[in-house]
């Protein structure tokens, strides 16, 4: 019999994140770089609640949606924060981390041949799942002389008749790029005009250093044309419970369970109950998590603008995304190098679209003491190739 792969998966770029994570597994002595997951274990109270909820017996199915405690919660949670309110019942769905939530929304929204905007650089999934759903990714360059922050003008000339939603991911990963509340508002006026939808992944909004970050359901009439996708893995030091969620329009978040009970029926029951807890009591671990992150951007910036490879300042996340092309070195090249000569590990920038090239994107969430040694060594090969 002959195996064919559908179109669509077979030609799907495979993830440049895992490929460097692969090829630095099975070599001794790495400093990576590469992963995007907090070094920090989950806080205690709230491991004792995942044990607690075994005991108790909290091993069955919940709601499609979620638990509704933790979905209330989550309402809570964000109207505390940002002033934007959602119904608890109707308008969240508890998903398996933020990558089931963007499948769910893809799936849900797009027809055949859909355009989604989405800017570049941005996580390697985005385009892949928009693909997944049937849709067209189309990609808006943003550049480092403007931080990473899409020209607005560079989104409305993308539009077209096709054009079904825009995506947003701020803070950003890879850039670390914050997006200010002028250019949302922009943003807003633009998706109004064109009768567009956004979807808006919020995945890093409590690691921000020294500015604000802008929850964009909350900006005026856009709560009703907004899927806002958030979760616990890394404010919370939770990537391996894989709980997220997705808050928006009833109508949206219904065709997402609708998708949601036949793929995954509920997200994992112990991980809600613990993510319940971490509403409840995360506030001063995330606060400490984010005070040593903020000590290693420092460090992490100040050192690759020392050695030559120029870095705008990060406003959020855990990414740095240095200038390579400086060394003479493609991306590609720099990164292989990098890793083999000097076992360091990190990601070459077209890992992350188009508008990454010459970059590279340097995770700091890893210890403080380790980050010292990786810059060393980067300091190293830089000179040593000229």
């Amino acid at each position: 019999m002959a195996i064919r792969l559908s179109e669509k998966v077979a030609t799907l770029k495979p993830s440049g994140i895992r490929k460097f994570f692969d090829i630095a597994a099975t070599m001794k002595d790495v400093i990576s770089l590469g992963i995007g997951e907090p070094d920090f274990d989950t806080p205690e109270p709230i491991i004792q609640a995942g044990i607690e909820a075994l005991r108790r017996g909290e091993t069955h199915y919940t709601s499609n949606h979620g638990l509704l405690e933790l979905r209330q919660a989550i309402s809570d949670h964000l109207k505390g924060l940002y002033q934007v309110e959602y119904f608890a019942q109707s308008e969240i769905v508890v998903t398996v981390g933020v990558s089931e939530a963007l499948y769910l929304v893809f799936t849900a929204i797009l027809d055949p041949d859909d355009e989604v905007i989405i800017p570049t650089p941005c996580f390697v999934s985005y385009q892949a799942e928009v693909a997944l759903a049937g849709g067209v990714p189309v990609e808006v360059a943003t550049y480092a002389e403007d931080h990473f922050v899409p020209r607005i003008e560079d989104i409305e000339a993308a539009i077209t008749p096709k054009t079904r939603a825009v995506f947003i991911g701020s803070p950003s990963n890879p850039t670390g790029a914050v997006y200010p509340r002028e250019f949302l508002m922009k943003l807003a006026a633009l998706v109004e005009k064109y009768d567009l939808m956004v979807v808006s992944d919020e995945i890093y909004d409590r690691l921000v250093y020294g500015t604000e970050h802008v929850c964009f359901a909350s900006l005026p009439g856009m709560q009703e044309r907004t899927v806002l996708m958030g979760g616990f893995s890394k404010a919370y030091a939770m990537t391996g419970w894989r709980i997220g969620y997705a808050a928006g329009p009833e109508e949206i978040i219904d065709g997402m369970v609708r998708v949601h009970q036949y793929s995954i029926m509920s997200a994992p029951t112990v991980s809600q109950y613990a993510a319940l807890t971490a509403l409840m009591v995360g506030e001063p671990y995330i606060q400490e998590m984010l005070r040593e992150y903020d000590r290693r951007r420092k460090l992490v910036v100040s050192s690759l603008n020392s050695i030559g490879l120029k870095t705008f300042e990060p406003n959020g996340a855990f990414y740095a995304f240095p200038d390579l092309r400086s060394t003479g070195l493609s991306d590609d090249e720099f990164c292989n190098r990098l890793l083999k000569e000097e076992h360091v590990a990190v990601v070459p920038g077209n890992s992350f679209g188009d508008a990454g090239l010459g970059f590279a994107r340097v995770s700091y969430a890893t210890s403080y003491e380790k980050l010292e040694e990786a810059l060393e060594k980067i300091d190293h090969f830089v000179k040593r190739i000229g």
